[in-house]
């Protein structure tokens, strides 16, 4: 039987489901492959390996990446574990403190920046604020409130009799209404606003006016505050149009409210002047809660069952329309923000096996959403974070499996390309800043702050240089008890061993050197239709006409090549055999691949 041969020129669809694969009438079938590991899809339509990993830190427990960017020279990386955070300018760490977090909540904290400041959010939390002064400079406070946000929580019957017009006051509910934790919060009666500062009974507090009323007579316009510790705090936030922008709360989680424009802790709602503060529910058949507010070309609403659009040019109290636009939802579970790519939002569905694109069509004057993931869905699998690498054109998703899905998304060219990256360890938060890619990476029940470095071909990894040549090589405490492969003055040595932090080579070397485990697994290159390729540490066997490459999986026990994401095998050479060109076979196995 003759062979038969297929030339495939580029993988811009990259990695497809096991549904496609029979689907050879899709152009996602030509330019697809069944299986990408460790690498990435050029936007060009290439393939590349993936680079190894750089150790940076160890930390204390599960941790969030916020990336910080004053400007494009002045980048720091926010690193949130429990009870603190780290900051990091390039590889070093610069500034620490404490916070009120708890590790339960940080999957759901939500950030906001704004020049030199940092917002933070979460539903059970006091609201803070990050604020930079220097490099080494960083104080954590909370908002500083001007004027409070409030609401009307109670039914519209209930009435509020003060016992005067100004100063401290007491009032009486006519029905069960305060409750101790109301005491230092705002309150609004008849439109004047004031402080409670203390509470009697369920119907009975005293009232600090700020302003005087028109007279003692009962009222059932009054307003209570609608964030504090009795409502529950903010739960996301974003600047819009010079406002700040709340997008819901625990006890009111589908509501809005805007700050007045250029005075961005002040929510007074005025008589509704232009430049006063603005609230609004969003009110349609399903009451769902705001995941996430995101300032694009209009001001974005993603809830857990769909998405939204706020437009008003400029948006003021008389001008500003809601208009629902999708039915996707987000993630009630896990505060995922969304991220902008090239003027589009791309953001996680609430079912956890879709990444969608949220973009605006001119002809339509609409958002559509785009299930970028529908051609690789067995990647998705419950996103836990994303991050976008602009240089490279490559958005980076971490699973709740501990995997890392890759896509490199070029509209222009039709590139939507999937590839899945895996290693010694899990996957369990990305953040982008400036073209570096960092990653906190569980190995081992321990947690480490690792960044993507071009050209390292090894995981949680080191490297360093020596005026001598010398035989140990210190600063590896990360990596003890695991067996590394090393590059020493540009050529691999065999494996070693990590003890007391260190590695011992011989001979020696006085050139950079790298320390860390493999990334890489055994690969099968095939001619087929099914095209199947890993990072491999070493290229494959090429001969006119077909390619292939074999590999053996030898298992190595668990002190073996840590890090690799199968057992490390032997390399096989690939030779043509004589007669007919369809005949190929593997020689012997060489040595086993050494770590680049």
């Amino acid at each position: 039987m003759a062979a038969s041969r297929q030339i495939k020129a580029n993988f811009t669809a990259g990695e497809l489901a096991p549904e496609l694969l029979g689907r050879d009438d899709l152009r996602a079938y030509a330019n697809g492959a069944r299986r990408l590991r460790n690498v990435f899809i050029q936007p060009t339509g290439g393939v590349t390996r993936r680079p190894g990993l750089r150790h940076i830190a160890m930390l204390p427990g599960p941790a969030r990446l916020v990336a910080f960017e004053f400007n494009t020279e002045q980048t720091y990386l926010l690193v949130f574990t429990e009870g603190l955070f780290r900051v990091f300018l390039g590889d070093s760490l610069v500034a620490q403190g404490s916070g009120s977090w708890a590790t339960w909540q940080l999957p759901n904290l939500a950030f906001t920046q704004s020049a030199d400041t940092l917002l933070i959010c979460h539903p059970d939390m006091i609201p803070l604020r990050l604020t930079r002064t220097s490099h080494t400079n960083w104080v954590l406070g909370t908002w500083g409130w001007i004027t409070v946000p409030t609401y009307r929580f109670a039914p519209p019957e209930v009435a509020m009799t003060p016992g005067g017009v100004s100063g401290s006051v007491t009032v009486t509910a006519s029905a069960a209404v305060f409750a101790a934790g109301h005491a230092g919060t705002t309150f609004r009666l008849r439109g004047k606003r004031g402080t409670i500062t203390a509470v009697a009974s369920p119907t009975q507090a005293t009232l600090l006016l700020a302003e005087a009323l028109p007279d003692a007579a009962a009222s059932t316009d009054w307003e209570e505050t609608a964030v504090g510790g009795i409502r529950g705090w903010p739960v996301s936030a974003c600047f819009h149009q010079d406002r700040l922008v709340i997008g819901g709360s625990r006890d009111l989680p589908n509501r809005l409210w805007f700050s007045r424009s250029g005075s961005l802790f002040d929510f007074d709602r005025g008589s509704g002047l232009d430049d006063q503060g603005i609230e609004f529910g969003l009110f349609s058949d399903q009451v769902n809660a705001v995941r996430a507010v995101f300032s694009g070309r209009h001001l974005q609403v993603f809830t857990t069952g769909g998405e939204w659009m706020v437009t008003g040019d400029p948006l003021t109290p008389s001008s500003i329309q809601l208009n629902r636009q999708t039915r996707i939802g987000s993630s009630p579970v896990r505060m995922i923000q969304p991220v902008d790519v090239d003027g589009s939002t791309i953001f996680a569905a609430r079912s956890g096996r879709a990444v969608h694109e949220f973009a605006y069509t001119d002809v339509q004057q609409a958002y559509q959403s785009n299930d970028l993931g529908m051609i690789a869905a067995h990647l998705i699998r419950t996103p836990t974070s994303m991050a976008y690498d602009q240089s490279l054109r490559l958005l980076h998703v971490t699973m709740e499996d501990g995997s890392l899905a890759t896509l490199t998304l070029y509209r222009t060219e039709q590139v939507t390309a999937w590839t899945r990256q895996e290693t010694a360890g899990a996957f369990l938060t990305v953040a982008e800043l400036d073209g570096r890619v960092f990653a906190v990476v569980q190995r081992g029940g321990s947690y480490r702050l690792e960044r993507f470095e071009p050209g390292f071909g090894l995981d949680a990894a080191l490297d360093g240089t020596s005026a001598a040549p010398q035989d140990r090589w210190t600063g590896l405490e990360h990596l003890e008890g695991s067996v590394v492969g090393v590059l020493a003055d540009g050529a691999p040595r065999d494996h070693a061993t990590v003890s007391q932090g260190a590695v011992t080579i011989d001979p020696p070397a006085r050139a950079r050197r790298r320390c860390g485990w493999s990334p890489w697994g055994s690969a099968c290159w095939r001619r087929q239709r099914s095209t199947s390729i890993s990072g491999a540490a070493r290229p494959p066997c090429r001969s006119a006409g077909w390619i292939r490459r074999c590999s053996t999986r030898r298992r190595r026990s668990s002190a073996g090549m840590c890090g690799s994401p199968r057992s490390a095998g032997g390399a096989m050479r690939c030779a043509r055999s004589g007669g007919s060109p369809a005949m190929r076979r593997c020689r012997s196995p060489c040595s086993p691949s050494p770590p680049i």
